[in-house]
């Protein structure tokens, strides 16, 4: 029997294969080695393979991409719904293969490996920017125990200790002196590898033409521009504007029934982190806004008195992302008015 489309459970070492051919008939069902798939596909003539989109997916989609074979990530939350009966591999596997013979399956763009080198940048820098939370939260936390207590602002806190390492923290036991300046020569050691990401950062902006025309974004800096461009990559796969914002998850969340339609708040379905990116920029906007005299910041601080700076701050992530789709999309650059 011929495989016409297959669905492939992935993990790190066990593999599991689901095809069937043309009429819907299951031809192979099988487990397969991390060290036999590639051998697998190689001897399968092109047929469509779905696979779940999760850790490794992009790249084993490249991979058999160059095999000649058609492939489609699906996001996990439309996959679930098909696994019958027990969750077990050889179900996912069979539910991957159902799934993707929905007509309106909604699929997921595969990354090229030049996108995920601008996305690990982020993963560290975000990981970093953690680190650096914590250390400070923490220093916070001793020290208040011994009566010293730092403004809320990271420079503030800074500030703050560079005065009390030139202090001696005098009154400090010799023991949680010694910790406390070993903490603080941590911390600079943090923010000196934050420094050089964001170096990083700012040369791949550079380098980047689509990123130098969403430089000129109100609220829109390197690090979103550089994030915007690796998450979306060729924009035009979006059918609309609010399509991209909706992969946000800046669309509204419908609960309706009975004709009656319902509007939640936003969905923050899709890529947590870009979304919350694109929040920071538009609270940036809002914090000068009643000073500016162009339309985005009119509009935005009209909406912020009438509604309040958390609902204006999502409103104006929302118009950012869909004036990123018309830069990304249509070769556009950016126009005040």
């Amino acid at each position: 029997m011929i495989v016409k489309t297959v669905g492939l459970d992935i993990a790190k070492n066990v593999f599991q294969v689901h095809g069937v051919t043309a009429e819907g008939r299951t031809a192979v069902a099988r487990q397969l080695k991390r060290n036999q798939v590639l051998a697998f596909f190689y001897k399968l003539p092109p047929c469509l393979v779905a696979i779940e989109a999760c850790a490794t997916s992009h790249y084993w989609a490249r991979e058999l991409q160059k095999l000649g074979h058609e492939v489609k990530l699906i996001p996990a939350q439309y996959v679930k719904p098909f696994v019958r009966r027990s969750k077990t591999d050889a179900n996912d596997a069979a539910a991957i293969c159902d799934a993707v013979l929905r007509p309106d399956m909604p699929t997921v763009a595969i990354n090229t490996p030049e996108q995920q080198a601008i996305q690990m940048v982020h993963r560290i820098r975000q990981r970093l920017m953690t680190t650096r939370t914590a250390l400070i939260n923490q220093m916070r936390g001793l020290l208040g125990e011994y009566g010293i207590v730092f403004p809320a602002r990271v420079a503030a806190f800074k500030d703050g200790m560079r005065n009390c390492i030139a202090a001696g923290i005098g009154s400090l036991p010799a023991l949680a002196r010694e910790l406390t300046e070993a903490m603080w020569q941590e911390l600079g050691h943090v923010e000196a590898r934050i420094a050089e990401v964001d170096n990083k950062i700012k040369r791949i902006a550079a380098e980047d033409e689509r990123c130098a025309r969403l430089l000129e974004v109100p609220g829109v800096g390197p690090v979103i521009a550089t994030a915007l461009v690796a998450a979306v990559d060729n924009a035009r796969r979006f059918r609309n504007s609010r399509c991209m914002a909706a992969s946000f998850g800046l669309t509204p969340h419908e609960h309706s029934s009975g004709g009656k339609q319902k509007l939640l708040g936003i969905s923050k379905r899709g890529d947590g982190y870009l979304r919350w990116l694109l929040i920071q920029g538009a609270r940036s906007i809002l914090r000068f806004a009643s000073r500016r005299e162009d339309a985005i910041s009119r509009w935005a601080n009209a909406l912020a008195i009438r509604r309040g700076a958390n609902i204006a701050a999502v409103a104006l992530t929302n118009k950012l992302s869909r004036i990123a789709w018309s830069i990304l999309a249509k070769n556009e650059s950016f126009h005040w008015r």
